[in-house]
């Protein structure tokens, strides 16, 4: 049978949560390797990548830009996005929609809808609750203390307290970028009406035990795009690629596999190992 060279492969591009990085997805890049190319990417502050210093408030338009080469020199990518990284995807989407073969969103936060649903405004209130208190920790050099507002926030109470010290260290490190990001996602234009215009395959994944916050988002995109695939994964939260990776993992895989020409489908390839992504100590831990 003849094999499929790397080249042919399509490219899978993973896009990460707040306070995390690329090594998120290390489990999910071996996964994916026998069948494709992979590029976990660090979004602004997180990782490798530098924090937003642009003389204006960074934008999901500023994140998805450390994308679009990618979408360029491959003649079109599958997007797997988590949370803020899900928010990201979709509005990659919108900017280059002959560019995007697919979309996979694990309760992407694009907060703005809330702010603007006038009947769910507490949903809203909760998560302005959040980051208005980051904003005064960071105020007083409390990095730490912003972190554990986040961290307890999403995970639930105790969360933070649980962490190793290490780990705390490097989320604390990326507080002022994740502010950054809720700022962005706060004031972003994308509306859910926009999304029902792409053409291209989606799936929206939620847990069944997140957050109010997200319970929302994900009842919102399930209405608002009825042709896309809706997926509810039992007994995990808004943190579930990082808690429930396997699941949540075989879930991506076989939406990818699906989008898949049925040649590439059957044609086999010896394994290798999967794609390199890069190490880093600085803001990036969460979960790892």
């Amino acid at each position: 049978m003849q094999s499929i060279s790397t080249a042919q492969q399509p490219m899978v591009v993973l896009l990460h949560s707040s306070a995390s990085s690329a090594r998120q997805w290390d489990r999910l890049a071996e996964t994916l390797a026998p069948r494709f190319r992979v590029r976990a990417i660090d979004l602004h502050g997180h990782g490798e990548q530098a924090a937003w210093s642009g003389n204006r408030p960074l934008t999901l338009a500023d994140e998805a830009a450390l994308a679009a080469s990618l979408l360029e020199e491959n003649g079109g990518v599958h997007l797997v996005g988590h949370s803020y990284g899900a928010a990201v995807a979709l509005k990659l989407a919108t900017i280059y929609p002959e560019s995007v073969r697919s979309v996979a969103a694990y309760e992407p936060v694009l907060f703005r809808w809330l702010i603007d649903d006038v009947a769910h405004q507490q949903r809203a209130q909760e998560v302005i609750a959040v980051a208005t208190s980051m904003r005064d920790e960071l105020a007083g050099d409390r990095e730490a203390s912003a972190a554990r507002r986040f961290i307890d926030f999403w995970s639930g109470a105790g969360a933070w307290n649980s962490m190793p010290a290490g780990k705390q260290s490097s989320i604390a490190t990326c507080m002022r970028a994740v502010l950054q990001q809720f700022d962005a996602l706060f004031y972003e234009p994308l509306q859910p009406a926009q999304l029902a215009l792409l053409s291209m395959p989606m799936l929206f994944i939620g847990g069944t035990h997140t957050v109010n916050v997200t319970r929302r988002i994900v009842e919102v995109l399930r209405m608002t795009l009825p042709r896309a695939q809706h997926t509810l994964l039992q007994a995990m939260g808004h943190m579930g690629p990082v808690t429930h990776a396997s699941e949540v993992n075989r879930t991506l895989l076989e939406f990818l596999e699906a989008q898949s020409a049925p040649g590439l489908q059957r044609a086999g390839r010896p394994w290798s190992p999967p794609p390199r992504i890069e190490r880093s100590q600085r803001c990036g831990g969460y979960g790892l």
